[in-house]
């Protein structure tokens, strides 16, 4: 007779379902665990054999043979020790043969037979609702998985308890889905003195998910600038809170099985390495691009990043996903996400402080930023200076607009936008437009189409910077409750983008 239970694989945000099969032979004692299993897999015997032995079950003077199908699917992570463990009981005859088909299992084993919380139960129940079947989990992570609620997730303690359930002594309840965490109060962009054109930048670059370059002597703001975007951005929606909760389920992320609506900010540290950024690693786990997904990606001191790093942001930038390419599989993730980078002018910082000036200049500019390639500078919507606030200005009170104030017309923007794109896949913001909807949706009028051709003819811009252009000319338009792009919208997002002004 062969027993059989299911669990998932894990293949990026996909969960692959993996039947578990437990056959008992006679023959030699032995234990063995088949099916490209990794050492965390082989290791779930020991785990299994203890925690039985913790209940008074002792496994039988034969051969038992767990296979995991199929075969030829790697299977990582200590998440198979509850399947193989139900299959086995189910092989025992212990639990019912049809309770261990229906359901999908998943979590780490202790010695003791308690059951460990595990990475990913958000993805497994959404495969064990396209399955048809229940998810059995760690109790622990229980209300995380029951945000699926297509699927009954039966959330255990211990093993013990997942036998007494299936056997009817002790049926368990469903898991409920853990409370949604409120955001805490973001940090506010009245507290920022001067910067009127930095903080003009940030507007648009959150109203259009736009690439943003903070360029600036130290000290000048560009860090204190950058933590203030998330307090202006919109909540995530149903399913981008979905979506982003998945990534962070697989990256172990979620406290409690609570999913926010607050958007992603990270902030890598400019010594992290490739696998760290961009994904990989054992197991091809998501990176901070990736957990950044629907959020805010920001990158200070973005030129001493290594450069492979870097330029590894090229593509994800462009498609919005990125494909962590190993010998035996391609995982993919998603990763649509808001760039935000600061740098200094140059390497000592001070090349156009004029009371400070860079003994080096201009080379030491020049080959500072140098380390940023042009493919990828061309990438960034809006690229601004940061100059330093004068001393007199830090005195003087906050007068400025408050994140709330500015965080409603983002909001209102963004609004437009999802109406704009509504029923278009793929597309959110304007920063997703491309080839002919772009021109449809963000073709200026007669004087801003002129004054965009003569800037592109005289400083050289490629076919990507006049798009891109036009992305944040159509944002501008969007804020100013615009249906047209005008020629001043036109010109704003111009200047945004040109290191020498251009007559409007």
């Amino acid at each position: 007779m062969v027993a059989r239970a299911y669990t998932v694989a894990f293949q990026g945000v996909q969960a692959r379902l993996v039947e578990v099969q437990c056959a008992i032979a006679p023959g030699l004692p032995a234990f063995a665990v088949v099916g490209l299993p990794d050492k965390a897999v082989s290791e779930a015997r020991d785990r299994v054999r203890s925690a039985l032995s913790s209940m008074a079950i002792s496994l039988p003077s034969r051969r038992i043979t767990v296979n995991l199908s199929p075969a030829d699917l790697p299977k990582e992570g200590s998440h198979f020790d509850l399947p193989i463990a139900l299959a086995l009981l189910a092989a025992l005859e212990i639990v019912p043969a049809d309770a261990a088909e229906n359901t999908v299992a998943l979590g780490e084993l202790s010695l003791d037979g308690s059951l460990i919380p595990v990475p990913g139960a958000l993805p497994a129940a959404m495969a064990a609702a396209e399955e048809g079947r229940s998810l059995l989990c760690p109790k622990a992570s229980g209300a995380e998985a029951a945000w699926v609620d297509a699927v009954q997730v039966i959330g255990a303690a211990s093993l013990g308890e997942v036998i007494r359930h299936h056997t009817g002594q002790a049926p368990l309840a469903p898991a409920r889905p853990g409370e949604v965490r409120n955001a805490p109060p973001g940090r506010d962009l009245r507290d920022v003195k001067g910067q009127e054109r930095a903080r003009r930048a940030l507007e648009i670059a959150a109203a259009g998910r736009h690439h943003l370059m903070l360029v600036g002597t130290p000290g000048s703001g560009k860090s204190m600038l950058a933590a203030r975007v998330p307090g202006i951005l919109p909540p995530l929606t149903a399913p981008e809170a979905l979506e982003t909760s998945m990534i962070h389920s697989l990256g172990g992320l979620l406290d409690q099985g609570g999913i926010s609506r607050a958007r992603p900010f990270r902030e890598p540290h400019h010594t992290a390495s490739m696998a760290a950024i961009v994904g990989g690693g054992r197991g091809a786990r998501p990176g901070e691009i990736s957990l950044a997904h629907n959020g805010v990606l920001f990158m200070d001191e973005f030129p001493e990043f290594p450069r492979a790093v870097l330029e590894t942001l090229r593509q994800p930038i462009e498609t919005g996903e990125v494909v962590v390419a190993r010998a035996n599989a391609h995982v993919k993730y998603p990763c649509r996400f808001m760039l935000v980078a600061a740098a200094n002018p140059c390497k000592c910082g001070y090349l156009s402080d004029p009371a400070r000036a860079c003994a080096r200049a201009p080379v030491c500019g020049e080959d500072y930023m140098g380390r940023i390639s042009g493919p990828l500078m061309d990438r960034f919507d809006l690229r601004i200076e940061v100059p330093p606030v004068a001393f007199r200005d830090l005195d003087l009170p906050a007068n400025g607009e408050s994140s709330q104030t500015v965080a409603a017309r983002v909001a209102a923007a963004r609004a437009v936008q999802a109406e704009r794109f509504a029923g278009t896949p793929g597309l959110r913001q304007n920063a997703d437009a491309e080839g002919g909807l772009l021109e449809e949706i963000a073709g200026p009028d007669a004087e801003g189409r002129e004054l965009l051709i003569r800037a592109a003819e005289r400083f050289g811009l490629s076919a990507r910077g006049y798009h891109r252009v036009l992305r944040v000319a159509r944002t501008i338009a969007d804020l100013d409750e615009s249906a047209d792009v005008r020629r001043g919208h036109v010109a704003e997002a111009l200047s945004f983008r040109l290191t020498t002004p251009v007559a409007a």
